[in-house]
C-alpha cells in the first residue's frame, strides 16, 4: 500500500498498519502521516481538544512550554510583535509572556479564529504542540513563513520521531488528531523548501530562523 505525502508529494509507504491507526512514511522527507481517509472529521477533532487538560494556571502545563518562552526571551525583547499559531483552548505561552510584558496575538482555526491576524506579520511565531495536527503541512508551513519579518523565528514544538523510538508503543502516535509526524530530515527538508536560513532542534524544540 502506497500513498503521498502531504508535506513534499513524495512516495509514502506502509509503516504502521492497524484496523483504526495507519501511518504511511515518506520515502523522501521521512514524515510519517496519517492517509486522507483517516482524518478525524472537525465536530471530532474539537471535541478532542476541548478534552486537553489546558488550564493556563497549570505549574505543570507552565513548565512544559518554558522551554518556547525561555527562547523567545533570549531572541527577542518586548518591542517584539508575535503571534500563538494554532492557541488551542489554553494559550499558556501567550500568558507567560503577556505576563512579561510581551505583545503577541492569538490565532486559532477552532477557538481564536479571526483571520484577519493572517494578513499581518511578526517577528515571532510559537507554532506549540500543533504542527502534528497539520492535514496540509505544506501551505501551513508556507503561511508560516510568509507570516515572519525578516529576521523573524518560528519556534516549533513537537515530538520528533527517531527511528530508536518503539513506535508500536509510542504513545505520541495514539491521538486521534496526530496526523503528521516528523523526523530530523523532515524538518531539515522544510528547511530548505521555505527558505529558512537555519534550523535548530533543541529537544523537541525547533527553531527556524529567516
Amino acid at each position: 500500500m502506497k500513498d503521498f505525502c502531504p508535506l513534499c508529494s513524495g512516495l509514502g509507504e506502509m509503516f504502521y498498519n492497524k484496523p483504526k491507526r495507519k501511518y504511511y512514511k515518506c520515502t523522501n522527507c521521512n514524515s510519517l502521516f496519517v492517509p486522507f481517509s483517516l482524518l478525524p472529521d472537525p465536530q471530532k477533532e474539537k471535541t478532542r481538544y476541548l478534552n486537553h487538560n489546558n488550564d493556563v494556571n497549570d505549574p505543570r502545563y507552565q513548565n512544559f512550554v518554558m522551554p518556547v518562552v525561555n527562547a523567545i526571551e533570549n531572541d527577542f525583547t518586548t518591542t517584539a510583535y508575535g503571534l500563538d499559531y494554532g492557541a488551542g483552548t489554553g494559550p499558556v505561552i501567550s500568558k507567560l509572556l503577556h505576563d512579561k510584558g510581551y505583545k503577541i496575538m492569538q490565532y486559532d482555526p477552532l477557538f481564536f479564529p479571526d483571520w484577519n491576524l493572517l494578513e499581518k506579520t511578526y517577528d515571532y511565531i510559537v507554532c506549540c504542540e500543533v504542527a502534528e495536527h497539520f492535514f496540509k503541512p505544506k501551505q501551513e508551513f508556507s503561511r508560516l513563513k510568509k507570516l515572519l519579518n525578516p529576521g523573524g523565528k518560528l519556534y516549533c514544538k513537537t515530538s520528533i520521531y527517531e527511528d530508536k523510538i518503539d513506535f508500536n508503543n509510542w504513545r505520541y502516535k495514539n491521538d486521534p488528531t496526530h496526523v503528521f509526524i516528523y523526523s530530523k530530515k523532515t524538518m531539515e527538508w522544510i528547511k530548505e523548501k521555505f527558505g529558512f536560513s537555519e534550523m535548530n532542534i533543541q529537544e523537541g524544540l525547533i527553531i527556524f530562523s529567516l
